[in-house]
């Protein structure tokens, strides 16, 4: 059987880079944007398109062909989010059968949970997040600490949206997974091998 890992995460918590460091120790597969590349193949939508609906973003620009009332525009996004998340879910659900792997975000857990898969969701204080966005994004143009900490903020309000919309489930709680990891105070790449070794 395979082992599956799903990996949810608050906003700069180094949510992705703890789940590619446990792939690489267990020598697994390890998929992320990997999956909007697969979704946007499947959907003929854009990757960028694909990426802000799936982070629960609504996208302003809509094809001319749909009509220029609201009611319009918001039923043909309601239809590209639904389109976006069954082609989601069902590439999802082939990679983890085809093989052991980590996956994160995208809803993994719930849609794998007939699957039975190690649930891990990574949190971090919000200062933390916070300067780990600024180490990740130095030689960008620069942002202030409060103009950081509302995206932070909102992106983290989007995924909780996102997931909630399709799972009916919190997303975050404690009780959805089976390893909450609070990274505040960690250094991700020593303790990946550690939490990697639970899996083995």
């Amino acid at each position: 059987m395979n082992t599956i890992i799903t990996i949810a995460r608050q906003f700069g918590s180094g949510g992705r880079e703890l789940g590619r460091r446990i792939a690489e120790a267990l020598n697994i597969d390890y998929y992320d944007k990997e999956i909007l590349k697969e979704i946007a193949k499947h959907t003929s939508l854009s990757e960028e398109y694909v990426h802000q609906i799936t982070e629960g973003r609504r996208h302003t620009l809509y094809p001319i062909t749909i009509g220029q009332t609201f009611m319009y525009a918001n039923d043909y996004y309601i239809h590209q989010v639904q389109t976006v998340y069954e082609a989601q879910s069902d590439i999802i659900t082939k990679l983890a059968q085809k093989s052991s792997c980590v996956i994160v975000g995208r809803c993994a857990d719930y849609i794998l949970r007939d699957l039975k898969p190690h649930r891990i969701f990574v949190y971090a204080d919000l200062d933390a997040r916070i300067k780990r966005c600024v180490a990740r994004n130095k030689g960008a143009e620069a942002l202030s600490e409060k103009d950081i900490k509302k995206h932070i903020l909102h992106i983290d309000k989007e995924r909780a949206k996102f997931y909630g919309d399709f799972t009916g489930e919190t997303w975050g709680a404690f009780y959805n997974y089976d390893l909450c990891i609070n990274t505040t105070n960690i250094v991700i790449k020593k303790v990946a091998p550690v939490i990697a070794k639970l899996y083995e």
